[in-house]
């Protein structure tokens, strides 16, 4: 999840012209058999039976535990990951998977072909730690305070426990790790290399970390995460500093939502963003900063159909102050958008083969967050959704990114391959 700026505590691309309840399902047997949410089902119909699943990972989850430790422990920049590259390549040659390298710089992909007919899903992890300038309040170095780790050794324990199932698997699974998240950049080189094409991908899923208890996740019908926009103004005059300074001000009034400064204000923003026409279900959120005699604007919208507006705003504000010129660097970085079909049906299939109540339902976007997996719903419809990594009794700042003490909870690795392996089996069942 891309975090723009240290400071802030704070599909389709943009128009023409411009814990609780689910954390009993995470205890594992010692026998490898689930304690609770594993509903196996007999093998009539191709379908790999989720207490199967259920007992694989439960077999492989200290493994999968160790090798986040691994990750954990050596963070590489974005456009940076070559060790991590090299250990994801191993591990799936390991599992049996075709493997491809140096994918849009150090992507990886592994394909998985089932031994039944069916239909090509791709799933992605992001493999990049997040920069010094990333991190909340800054950071002496790269680290992995987004949860990259985790979301890597999901996607590579799904991909183990898919491989087990071959014979008994439909379709292609393809699985792409992804480099340079945090920079915006890995998925638009990841495509532009034809990866979707030549593999034929029909759909494409993701998880996130996020700051809901350990055990539920939460999807997104309708919403995800917003895109971003840029703007320089540039002011001419003796007292242009002056007036950068009262334009900066200005454009800043244009949001109408302030990054959280305290952990009742991130608490806040949890419980707004599971809320029904709350106060997020439209937004501006905007940085203008004056620099000498310019201002730059960074800002975010929801829904993105609002840029063209913002737009005119900034534009507005800037023609009181005679010789402004305003500029619009690049077309604004489109917004995530998860379509509603896909996400409902996920949640349908996490409640049927999870049990208890393991789903919650966004209804906005946070605020002040990005990703370009936007990039690839532009192209295929799929799912991103929340993996909650909060452990119980954790403060917020340990499960929402980009925060120094982020320190999501290990038991989420088991429960996201749970759910992932039998979504994905899932979504390549042909007819």
């Amino acid at each position: 999840m891309t975090r723009p700026r240290k400071n802030a505590l704070a599909r389709r691309t943009l128009l023409a012209g411009l814990a609780t309840a689910a954390a009993g399902g995470i205890g594992w047997g010692a026998a490898g058999t689930a304690v609770a949410g594993g509903r196996g089902r007999a093998v009539t119909d191709g379908r790999v039976p989720q207490g199967a699943v259920d007992a694989e990972v439960a077999r492989l989850e200290s493994r999968l535990i160790a090798l986040r430790r691994d990750l954990h422990a050596h963070p590489e920049a974005p456009g940076q990951e070559r060790r991590t590259a090299d250990v994801v390549a191993r591990e799936l040659r390991a599992a049996g998977l075709a493997v491809t390298t140096g994918v849009g710089g150090h992507g990886v992909i592994g394909v998985l072909r089932g031994s039944r007919p069916g239909r090509t899903v791709a799933y992605r992890a992001d493999m990049d730690a997040v920069p010094p300038g990333g991190i909340v309040g800054g950071g002496p170095a790269a680290a992995h305070l987004c949860g990259h780790d985790i979301h890597t050794t999901v996607a590579i324990g799904v991909a183990q426990v898919l491989a087990r199932f071959r014979r008994r698997l439909s379709g292609t699974a393809v699985f792409l790790f992804q480099p340079a998240e945090e920079a915006l950049a890995g998925a638009r080189a990841m495509i532009d290399t034809g990866v979707l094409e030549r593999t034929g991908v029909e759909e494409i899923h993701a998880l996130h970390c996020g700051p809901f208890p350990v055990g539920r996740f939460a999807v997104t019908p309708g919403y995800g995460l917003p895109g971003q926009d840029h703007a320089e103004v540039t002011l001419s005059g003796p007292d242009a500093p002056d007036a950068a300074r009262r334009l900066a001000a200005e454009i800043g009034g244009l949001a109408t939502v302030a990054p959280p400064q305290t952990p009742a204000d991130l608490e806040r923003m949890v419980a707004d963003v599971q809320t029904p026409d709350g106060p997020l279900a439209r937004f501006v959120a905007v940085r203008a900063r004056a620099q000498e005699a310019k201002v730059a604007v960074s800002y975010r919208c929801w829904p993105q159909e609002r840029y063209a507006e913002v737009r005119e705003d900034i534009r507005r504000l800037a023609g009181a102050y005679a010789g402004a010129a305003v500029s619009f660097p690049a077309e604004p970085f489109p917004a995530l958008v998860c379509p509603e079909p896909d996400a409902r049906a996920l949640a349908r299939h996490l409640r049927h083969n999870l049990g208890g109540d393991p789903v919650t339902e966004l209804h906005a976007a946070f605020p002040f967050n990005g990703e370009d997996f936007a990039l690839y719903l532009d192209r295929v419809p799929g799912t991103y959704t929340f993996l909650g990594v909060r452990a119980p009794g954790a403060p917020i700042t340990a499960c929402y990114p980009h925060y120094p003490d982020f320190a999501p909870d290990e038991r989420a690795i088991g429960v996201g391959v749970r759910a992932m392996t039998g979504w994905v089996a899932e979504r390549t069942l042909g007819g």
